[in-house]
């Protein structure tokens, strides 16, 4: 986990040029681990309402986002 480590505190930096860009990155590494979460909740036998509780979502939400990948 090193590069989030490091996004962590670049995001932190006074250059907010810096911070900005590491928000974003954190962003998009934030939605690939949900994503491979979600899947494998998927695969396992997990409920979509079980997952979005687990997101604090709705099931609407959740379903919404991966149910079609």
């Amino acid at each position: 986990m090193t590069e989030a480590t490091d996004l962590a505190e670049r995001a932190g930096d006074r250059d907010p040029r810096i911070g900005l860009r590491a928000v974003s990155a954190l962003r998009r590494l934030l939605e690939q681990l949900e994503a491979v979460q979600v899947h494998s909740a998927r695969n396992q036998g997990w409920s979509w309402q079980e997952i979005a509780a687990e997101l604090g979502v709705s099931r609407q939400a959740v379903h919404k986002k991966y149910g079609r990948q």
